[in-house]
Parts: C-alpha cells; structure tokens; sequence
C-alpha cells in the first residue's frame, strides 16, 4: 500500500499495529513534533528495527492563502488609503485588511482636521486664547474646536 504515512495521534502499540498491517510495506511515519516527542523510546527503537523512519514534520495546517500581501497592504496604508481602498485594490475583503495590517487603527472616520491643526487648538488654548477665538481664527466650527479639546486633554 503506502510507503509513508501521516499520523495525527499518539502512536500506542494498538495504532502501531493498526498501522503495520493496513501498510506491510511502510517505510516511513510522519508525524507532528509534539507527537513524536511523547512517543515512547521503545517504539521509536522498534520502528528503527524494522526499517521504518518516525520524522517529525514542521509546517501544519492549511498553507497560508495572502503570503505578500501583509507587507503590501501596510504600503497602501501607510500611503493614505483606506481599509476600503485597499481592499478594493487588491480585491481582497474588507476584514482581511484589518487582519493583516500592522497598524492600530481607531474605529470611525478619520478626522477632517490634521494633527498639526489639533496641535495648533491645543496651543492657543494654553496660551488662554478664548474658544470662541480659536474657532474664528482657523475657521473651525466652534463645537469642533471644544470637541478637539476635550480629546486632546483628559
């Protein structure tokens, strides 16, 4: 029958048996590393007795589907676009993007106002610069320039 075969489970001197008379022609056992560590030193020297090779194998599980795609999403991110644009782009779904991205992202819009404006809020605010002020000066609706400050200081 097959000349190597893949185990999942402990191998017990039952699944041994199991194993050697479904395939009298077995050559090889492969095996996840956890397994083969908790195998008994007895059976691995039985199996080498009669010619049959216990490999672990590394790499289990489904291959991955985005391998490029992590480094490449981040590019487009860091480059302005959107979750959305991204996906779009490389037309993969929306929640890919968020799971492959690096980043933090905050949940919402992104804000109309940059953070040297922010930061420019913060300043006048300091220097005791009214409200009201603030907001005629850099033409910021004056529910904005209160809604800013609140997240600016705790």
């Amino acid at each position: 029958m097959a000349k190597e075969v893949h185990v999942s489970q402990l191998l017990s001197s039952r699944k041994i048996m199991e194993l050697l008379d479904k395939h009298p022609d077995l050559e090889r056992i492969k095996c996840p590393r956890s397994i083969c560590l908790r195998t008994s030193k007895k059976y691995l020297d039985a199996f080498s007795e009669l010619g049959i090779e216990v490999e672990p194998v590394e790499t289990m599980g489904r291959p991955k589907k985005y391998k490029k795609e992590p480094e490449l999403i981040q590019k487009l991110l860091d480059d302005g676009k959107s979750p959305d644009e991204v996906a779009e782009e490389l037309n993969i779904p929306v929640k890919t993007v968020y799971y492959l991205k690096s980043s933090k992202f905050r949940r919402g819009r992104r804000s109309k106002y940059s953070p040297e404006v922010r930061g420019e809020i913060k300043k006048l605010h300091e220097e005791g610069a009214p409200v009201k002020e603030i907001s005629q000066k850099l033409q910021i609706p004056l529910r904005t320039v209160y809604y800013i400050l609140k997240q600016v200081s705790p």
